[in-house]
């Protein structure tokens, strides 16, 4: 017997090895990436906060008429920045000092004839780097004295954040900026939502911001005739108040739509599934034929459709067939009702021309009563005079309008807050958001960075497209903080074309069609991608002619015209290349 020794690793194996061995590693190398961020960041940490508190002892051994920014106010010996270096790092030092107003020595503004009662320090230690981070000390200094509080000039403003329902904001980022160069003068963070500023007496912008939330500010008379909110005045030894109200952002997920779309039934005779009676006619292949007996076609024969019995249909619209006719043969259409338990003819008075039969393509149904007629069924019948040929149906569709809502691509609107943020010169107020806007080619948009407010979708009133109606159906439509609202906005206008490309064989929608549609007189040129059903909707038109341009992978392209006035339907049937 031959023995035999494996010596040596599969290339798997090899490749198993490796990935484990990396594992491994990477697993240990994270640990020690983790591991010298918290001692890198601790080591920080320390030396910042040792930095901050020195600071602070600093500042509380400073006379109190020196404890103040170098050209500021309250003005003082303390530099606004500067930068420590400790262990090869540099850190960098920020100080603000600010009256504070309170009742704390027994008299409340107004009434107290010395309202800057004591000094708020804050002193801010920083680190850049891959690992940055910083540290905020603040303390209170108190006057040795009355008198001392009273030899302080200026004046205090108080600034106040609050949310939707009057909740305190924590931490919002409030500047004082100079309202006409816009600089940032001063500006506080604090956790409480309300920050006293110590201020030379003059106006002042203020803004309020937080991240993720609305924004708010004061506004000059340069900007807005009568403001709302109007930069405050600081007045020397008062306190002035001010009151500004932010929340979360909110958003709308707006799609815009028809009112309605096409529903359809087809059959291309793969079977005979979709038929309800047949007699003498041969089905097979996708053709409908005379049923050929001895070598000759049966003189005549029909066939009839399965019921049709749409949901939420809004009106019958038409029927549509393809077929092939030799000479001495003939089919024609007709169109059945159920009348209580037996299928009726449709009369000619409400569908002219049905009693002697259809011989061409389109057979209008727009006249038709959805109430008196919800049901309908439609019989060829096929006939020859040469018992040697046949004429031979290939499909046939029946078309109706359904409730069913079409996006609409591309479409304009206008949307207004409730909100103002003052009036004119006119006394027309301005509103805080107003926008024109419009939906993509999937007839989406998404609104986002919205306040909380009350909002109203419009159309422009010059526009040829119309809002009939909106989801939620509610106008205004109220608009909370730190919500997503999905809104469906209902247009309409008085010429539309919904376009549908097929397969001319299979009737089978073709998706990612580009039509492109242009009338260069009026100066239309709009490219569509047909959607899943293999539909594009152009709208809003005005009727006209038009150029259309078909073009689809794998099929022949297709260059035309359609004459498009009111709500038109367009079905176009591409040959595939072969």
């Amino acid at each position: 017997m031959t023995s035999f020794s494996q010596k040596g690793l599969t290339f798997i194996e090899v490749l198993v090895g490796i990935s484990l061995t990396l594992i491994i590693f990477l697993g240990i190398f994270g640990a020690y990436q983790l591991a010298l961020k918290v001692i890198i960041q601790s080591r920080n940490k320390i030396v910042a906060t040792a930095i901050a508190s020195g600071e602070i002892e600093k500042i509380r051994n400073l006379p109190y008429g020196s404890i103040g920014i170098v050209n500021g106010f309250p003005a003082g010996s303390l530099l606004s920045s500067s930068v420590v270096s400790q262990n090869s790092a540099n850190y960098t030092v920020n100080r603000t000092v600010d009256y504070v107003v309170s009742a704390i020595d027994g008299v409340a503004s107004p009434d107290d004839d010395c309202p800057n009662d004591y000094k708020k320090v804050e002193v801010t230690v920083s680190w850049a780097g891959r690992y940055s981070g910083q540290v905020k000390l603040t303390t209170d200094v108190s006057p040795a004295s009355l008198a001392q509080e009273c030899s302080e000039i200026g004046g205090i403003l108080e600034v106040l954040v609050f949310d939707a329902v009057g909740a305190i904001v924590s931490s919002p980022l409030i500047e004082i900026r100079d309202f006409v160069s816009d600089t940032v003068i001063k500006s506080a963070t604090p956790v409480s939502g309300q920050h006293y500023f110590s201020l030379v007496p003059a106006s002042y912008k203020i803004a309020v911001s937080k991240t993720g939330y609305s924004a708010e500010r004061s506004f000059g008379s340069d900007e807005i005739a009568t403001p709302k909110i109007p930069h405050p005045l600081v007045i020397e030894g008062q306190l002035t108040p001010i009151s500004l109200a932010i929340d979360r952002q909110s958003s709308f997920d707006v799609t815009t739509l028809s009112l309605w779309s096409l529903g359809q039934f087809k059959d291309s005779f793969p079977d005979q599934s979709q038929i309800s009676q047949v007699l003498n006619l041969s089905i097979a292949g996708g053709q409908v034929s005379l049923e050929e007996v001895g070598g000759e076609y049966q003189v005549s024969g029909y066939l009839i459709s399965e019921t049709i019995e749409p949901s939420n249909m809004l009106s019958w619209d038409e029927i549509s067939f393809s077929q092939s006719k030799p000479e001495l043969t003939q089919i024609l259409y007709q169109v059945f009702y159920l009348q209580q338990e037996t299928w009726q003819l449709v009369p000619n008075q409400d569908l002219s021309g049905n009693g002697l039969g259809f011989e061409v393509a389109p057979i209008n149904l727009k006249n038709l009563s959805v109430l008196d007629y919800s049901q309908l069924r439609i019989k060829a019948s096929l006939s020859t005079q040469n018992s040697l040929v046949t004429p031979t149906l290939f499909d046939w569709q029946l078309f109706w309008k359904t409730s069913e809502p079409t996006v609409i691509p591309f479409a304009s609107f206008d949307l207004r807050g409730e909100k103002i943020i003052g009036h004119d010169s006119q006394e027309q107020k301005v509103y805080k958001y107003s926008q024109s806007l419009g939906s993509n080619s999937s007839g989406k948009i998404f609104i986002s960075g919205l306040e909380w407010d009350r909002y109203y979708f419009s159309t422009n009133p010059d526009s040829d497209l119309s809002l009939m109606a909106t989801n939620p159906e509610t106008d205004p439509i109220d608009l909370i903080p730190n919500v997503s609202l999905p809104v469906n906005l209902y247009l309409k206008a008085q010429t539309s074309l919904l376009l549908i490309l097929e397969d001319n064989l299979t009737l089978e929608p073709i998706f990612a069609g580009q039509a492109k549609l242009n009338n260069s007189q009026l100066g239309y040129d709009m490219i569509l991608n047909t959607d899943q059903l293999g539909q594009a909707y152009f709208i809003p038109l005005e009727a006209a002619t038009y150029n259309l341009e078909i073009q689809a992978p794998g099929y022949l392209s297709l260059t035309t015209q359609v004459l498009v006035s009111g709500d038109q339907i367009k079905i176009i049937r591409l040959e595939q290349i072969e």
